[in-house]
């Protein structure tokens, strides 16, 4: 997930409006298409939850397409929602059994999206093997975090770091088990 400075993945009301930065850091990487479209390649599937789904459907409402392709896309939620593409599937109930049962054995490469509380509960129930954290070069004051609560410290270690031509910061840690 991309977040502020001050750790906010969205407004309080939801909006992101804040992400498009006008920031240079002459010294930072290009977001090169050729490296994005490999990474994107490694993931075998999508989980978030229901405001994270809202959000991407109106970032494809405004003609910024859908990001996450025609890969599988899995949607963690109570609600009755549009379900606006064959890929996209919706679940409710127990998350550990859904991930260990439904999910690991299709799909080894998981990428949980969003939003901060299902984030939360991935990490609580040591569902996560690492967190990308990206920084983008704005303070927005509040919002929603990019974590929910923990009920632990969760370890973790720094396995790459990199800065963006954007002043975008990327953070990779794994977590220590």
């Amino acid at each position: 997930m991309a977040a502020s400075l001050d750790g906010f993945i969205t407004r309080n009301d939801g909006s992101v409006d804040w992400m498009e930065t006008a920031d240079e850091f002459v010294d930072g990487a290009t977001m090169d298409p050729a490296f994005i479209e490999e990474f994107l390649g490694t993931i075998d599937c999508y989980v978030m939850g229901s405001r994270t789904y809202e959000t991407a459907l109106a970032f494809q409402s405004r003609g910024l397409g859908w990001a996450y392709g025609d890969k599988p896309t899995f949607v963690l939620t109570n609600r009755e929602l549009a379900r606006t593409r064959d890929t996209v599937e919706f679940h409710s109930g127990d998350l550990a059994q859904f991930v260990n049962e439904r999910l690991r054995p299709s799909f080894p490469s998981i990428w949980v999206v969003g939003g901060a509380e299902l984030v939360a509960e991935c990490l609580r129930h040591g569902l996560v093997d690492e967190v990308r954290y990206s920084i983008l070069p704005v303070l927005i004051g509040e919002g929603i975090r990019f974590f929910g609560s923990l009920d632990r410290d969760v370890a973790l270690h720094l396995a790459e770091s990199k800065a963006y031509r954007s002043g975008m910061v990327e953070l990779r840690y794994e977590i220590r088990r």
